[in-house]
């Protein structure tokens, strides 16, 4: 028996080192190759590639031919399937891995049209133009790497078949990234039924007549059904799951500024620049240098770009904010009662476009849609017929309407070396809106909003769905690159922007969906006020500030009113906290974390009784919120005071005390009964989710985190999420914190919120996320001799036989 036993014991322990060895071929079969050679088809002459201690390739080659189509490889090598993910999102095609609960999001991207414009505007492009010859090599890069090589663990977890990378692919890709900066499918519709169910009263909070580019009276608008208007909540919470899962990291916000050299130590501008994008695994920049004669880039590069929409040089550096302005238009359509395929449109009876579509879902029979499109754009609600109500609902977006040569922009902003090529490039973008922020070292500063902006006929608010048959939808033509907001060497000796509404040029409108101005103004006194010169140092510490005036803003106005109603001597002594917090979102203190719950308190105690839970959850996703909730406290006679679930007409004095009721109880029953223990860094973490992440237990090996996290929403270290209820989960920030110095650039610095690879496993898969959350920063080689002593091991591509 017990020679048996023994034997048994040995014969599992024989299994089991089989299948630990198996296991650990298998994953080493998944990993990149960073050493060694490896042919490549098409190159005209070796390349070489240098990886640094962070797997950063620096790549040297003798063409950009061969340089581009190396860069596709290497990074199809580390984002394979972010590179996957990416595509399926934008062309709608997610529910064909991940089955019928991505199907609302796929029938998004199908009645957005990213396909069929990508299609057509491949089809347009000058195939001798070099951007396209650049796209075309790297995507040859990524193809070869992904026909060679097995595929990533994702690919065989979810079953995704291999397929070619296409430019029309690329192209999709592209819209998304403007889908995501765009909050008009989130704030419109629910702006609308604020206006129309509830009345002008309620609008009053939310400050959306009173900036001097404004307008006055909103149009009449179109009468939907209450089909249309579920057809349009079905729409934003698509939008929504979209941004809360990840598979593609949206665009939030950004700061950047730039310093002259009469005002920096070196005598020479400053660059700094943290573009706020959704966390993700992997993170959403591919860092490489790029090395060819005429031609040298430290770049940051998106999935499926080979062209950097961050980067520097020893002659200039450029960074870019989201410009946030509103390029989209919701059109309720009139439709013709003897034709519902037709519309009134610029005062006659037009047939409306239509096509058909099929989504292929994993575990299920394909969906066919008919999609229809108006002069105005697709008709967004057709996705959703289910709830269909009497009303087409279009979207008129800058993004399908324009020529938008982007491609062509960014390949010249990475070449553009004086002010006068870097207006040019900046010029040729029209969607999505971006500010871009530059230097050089000939001493030039500048900053441009880069869009396309729409000529709107006067006293039309587009916060509101506009009237199709009307006037007001019309969009006679755009305003010139010249009027757009711009500033170029300023007398001040600094240009900065952090999503604030710029001051119209010319006396243009720019309508728009801008954040609070608390943040832009805190970065802006420190640039003007400061009396040292600006350095890389202190340029680093201004972007990890955690502290912001819009708490103790609002406080002022909401302490006083909650003194008189709070009697337990524990929560006097929170109040008092609270009245002597002076904004800093640190990870010890117990304040914010009050204050922010206290805002969702107030939110949802005055306003989900009025607006539902599905609307009221959308309306926590918009910017709107921000400036609404410290106009409403001071607002005694706003009608969101009234709980409509009882008889009686409430108050602001009778609300409030429900309001600090309501997040005394949420916080202790979250975090328990000790106040002490209510700190922020406990309530508000950052966990970089993986798409695999989300099923446990595949979190603990995908995902990174949580992490406590300092900062918070519209604060200079913007590491935020929209309001709601404790505890917060971060889920934007600085994508990375970049300062360069142009008196030497080789001094550069950055961060990388994760690791350079998104292979499972690898050594740079998660090996900067301690220093991400830390705020510390790493350099970012770029002189031949740096290169040389930081690397860690060359990859050696040559032309295949």
């Amino acid at each position: 028996m017990n020679r048996f036993l023994r034997r048994s014991l040995q014969g599992l322990a024989a299994i089991g080192l089989v299948a630990v060895a198996a296991a650990a071929w298998y994953v080493h079969g998944k990993q990149p190759q960073r050493s060694g050679t490896q042919g490549l088809t098409g190159l005209q002459a070796p390349v070489e590639v240098a990886y640094d201690e962070r797997g950063v390739p620096h790549i040297r080659a003798a063409n950009e031919a061969d340089l581009y189509r190396a860069l596709g490889y290497v990074q199809a090598q580390d984002r394979l399937f972010q590179m996957e993910m990416s595509r399926r999102l934008a062309r709608g095609e997610l529910a064909e891995i991940l089955g019928s609960k991505l199907l609302d999001v796929d029938k998004l991207f199908r009645t957005l049209g990213l396909r069929a414009h990508a299609d057509a505007y491949v089809q347009r492009l000058d195939p001798a133009s070099p951007a396209y010859r650049a796209v075309l090599a790297y995507l040859d890069g990524v193809n070869q790497f992904q026909a060679g090589h097995p595929a990533p663990i994702e690919f065989d977890v979810l079953g995704i078949p291999k397929r070619p990378f296409t430019p029309q692919d690329m192209m999709a890709v592209s819209g998304y990234l403007a889908y995501s900066f765009a909050s008009a499918l989130r704030t419109e519709p629910v702006m609308t039924l604020i206006r129309d169910k509830l009345g002008a009263p309620y609008l009053r909070i939310f400050d959306l007549d009173f900036h001097p580019e404004g307008v006055d009276t909103p149009g009449a608008g179109a009468a939907l059904a209450q089909g249309d208007w579920q057809a349009l909540e079905r729409v934003a919470q698509a939008s929504a799951q979209v941004l809360d899962n990840r598979w593609a990291p949206p665009f939030e916000g950004s700061n950047a500024w730039a310093v002259s050299g009469s005002r920096t130590a070196s005598g020479k501008p400053l660059l700094a620049g943290d573009p706020h994008i959704g966390f993700a695994a992997p993170a959403v920049w591919y860092e490489a240098h790029l090395s060819a004669p005429g031609f040298e880039l430290y770049g940051h590069f998106q999935p499926l770009n080979p062209l950097a929409l961050l980067g520097h040089n020893q002659r200039f550096a450029w960074s870019m904010t989201m410009f946030q302005n509103d390029d989209m238009d919701i059109v309720a359509e009139k439709p013709n009662p003897a034709n519902a395929n037709q519309i009134w449109h610029d005062g006659r009876w037009v047939d409306l476009q239509m096509r058909e579509e099929t989504i292929a879902v994993k575990g299920a029979a394909p969906v066919r849609l008919t999609l229809r499109s108006s002069p105005n754009g697709p008709i967004i609600t057709d996705a959703y017929r289910d709830n269909y109500g009497n009303t087409p609902v279009a979207l008129w977006w800058t993004f399908l309407q324009s020529p938008n040569p982007i491609m062509e922009a960014f390949y010249a902003m990475n070449r553009a070396d004086t002010r006068d090529k870097a207006r040019a490039a900046s010029s040729q973008i029209h969607a999505p809106g971006l500010n871009i922020v530059w230097a050089n070292a000939d001493g030039d500063i500048a900053w441009w909003a880069a869009a396309r902006l729409p000529q709107r006929p006067a006293g039309v608010n587009p916060s509101f769905l506009l009237d199709g048959s009307a006037a007001e939808s019309a969009k006679p033509g755009y305003h010139p690159f010249t009027d757009n907001p711009q500033e170029e060497n300023p007398p001040r000796g600094y240009v900065v922007s952090a999503n604030h509404q710029p001051r119209p040029m010319n006396g243009v409108a720019v309508p728009g969906y801008y954040h609070l101005p608390d943040r832009v103004q805190q970065i802006n006194r420190r640039l003007r006020d400061t009396p040292h010169k600006w350095d890389v140092g202190n340029s680093q510490a201004l972007q990890l500030d955690t502290q912001t005036a819009f708490g103790p803003r609002t406080l002022r106005q909401l302490l006083p009113l909650l003194r008189d109603s709070v009697s337990d001597p524990g929560e006097r002594a929170l109040l008092e906290q609270l009245a002597a917090w002076d904004g800093h979102h640190d990870i010890d203190l117990v304040a914010p974390t009050v204050f922010n719950q206290l805002l969702y308190s107030l939110a949802v105690t005055t306003m989900q009784d009025e607006l539902g839970a599905a609307q009221f959850k959308n309306l926590l996703g918009t910017r709107a919120l921000d400036a609404a909730l410290p106009r409403l406290v001071a607002d005694a006679a706003s009608p969101w005071w009234d709980d409509r679930q009882t008889p009686a007409v409430e108050t602001r004095a009778q609300m409030l005390p429900r309001v600090w009721q309501h997040a005394m109880a949420h916080l202790r029953s979250t975090f328990g009964p000790d106040t002490a223990r209510w700190t922020w860094g406990r309530a508000h973490t950052l966990t970089h989710n993986h798409p695999l992440g989300q099923q446990k237990p595949l979190d603990r090996l995908f995902s990174t985190g949580p992490m406590p996290a300092p900062g918070g929403r519209e604060i200079p270290n913007a590491l935020g999420s929209s309001i709601g209820p404790a505890p917060w989960a971060v889920t934007y920030g600085p994508s990375t914190r970049r300062v360069v110095d142009l008196a030497d650039p080789g001094q550069a610095r950055g961060i990388n919120p994760l690791g350079q690879s998104g292979v499972l496993f690898d050594a740079h898969y998660r090996d900067q996320a301690q220093d991400y959350i830390a705020g510390r920063s790493v350099r970012q080689w770029l002189r031949p001799e740096d290169v040389a002593a930081n690397t860690r091991s060359t990859l050696r591509l040559e032309p295949a036989r």
